[in-house]
């Protein structure tokens, strides 16, 4: 996929970022947000992605989410990528969001399936979803694939049905599944497929993704950027090395969602904070323990 401007190819590491609250109001700290999104970046990260599940999204009203995308704007460059969730219960919900999130500046956005009634759809109902939001897009779409939090899978079919459509370009499986990810890549060849799960980059790199959209680049971003560039520069020894220390720390801290991952920013410097009720705090001791991860 490239952008209507400058003729970029969707590829790279992204951060799924975190949204930083104010610890004694509970807002949305903008001011943090992009104080985050440049230090990540610096660190050498292709983009970021705001609003999604790290981003504790299912806790933010409409209008936070698109003042996270006016904000973050002008933190990104244009030759690094900018995406958001907008993925919704309904339809008419998704393309809202969608539309708001283009409005403010995304290059692209991730959408995931509808769940609440996930009992009720089928192939063809998620196909028609993904097809309306993508036909009223104003930019690009991805398909955006976490059983784990809606128990809901997106079945390489659906991507298959929705192959032609010209304005969706991607997908980020976050499966945890080599299969899944495998049958994704046949079923959508042309699509920029990116792997959802950093104990699985390296995998899904060999695999043929394009890159990583990966929780354990929010605190981690040199060590995830530098296993991309030295896979494409063919040093596996080097790549093996990287993937043994992110999948320990995917595994220890991303695992327990978005309190521990806000811990660990916070253990390298960057602005984690609290998270937003009602998920609850990381407990002293877990916080003590991500502290000696990094102190180690």
């Amino acid at each position: 996929m490239t952008a209507p401007e400058g003729g970029r190819t969707l590829a790279g590491i992204l951060a799924p970022v975190t949204t930083p609250f104010d610890a004694a109001t509970g807002d949305v700290s903008l001011l943090h947000a992009t104080q985050n999104a440049r230090r990540l970046l610096a660190d050498g990260l292709d983009g970021l992605v705001v609003n999604g599940t790290t981003g504790e999204a299912p806790l933010l009203e409409p209008d936070e989410q698109r003042r996270l995308v006016a904000a973050l704007r002008p933190a990104v460059p244009r030759d690094r990528w900018l995406l958001a969730g907008t993925g919704a219960e309904s339809t008419r919900g998704a393309i809202a969001l969608t539309r708001a999130a283009a409005a403010a500046g995304v290059d692209a956005v991730l959408v995931r399936p509808p769940s609440y009634y996930h009992a009720a759809h089928s192939a063809d109902s998620i196909t028609a979803y993904y097809r309306a939001v993508a036909d009223a897009s104003p930019v690009p779409v991805l398909v955006y694939n976490i059983p784990k939090h809606t128990h809901l899978p997106v079945p390489a079919e659906v991507l298959a049905a929705l192959a032609a459509h010209g304005n969706i370009v991607g997908a980020k499986d976050s499966s945890g599944d080599l299969k899944n990810l495998a049958a994704y890549r046949a079923a959508v060849p042309s699509w920029a497929l990116f792997v959802g799960s950093g104990s699985l980059l390296f995998s899904g790199l060999e695999a043929g993704c394009v890159g990583g959209i990966v929780g354990v680049a929010c605190f981690a971003a040199a060590m995830s950027a530098e296993l991309l560039a030295v896979f494409r520069a063919g040093n596996l020894s080097r790549v093996g090395t990287l993937q043994n220390r992110l999948t320990a720390l995917d595994k220890e801290i991303v695992a327990r969602g978005p309190a521990a991952i806000k811990a660990a920013m916070d253990a390298v410097g960057l602005y984690g904070g609290p998270v937003r009720d009602p998920l609850a705090p990381l407990a002293a001791l877990e916080r003590e323990r991500i502290g000696h991860l990094f102190a180690a």
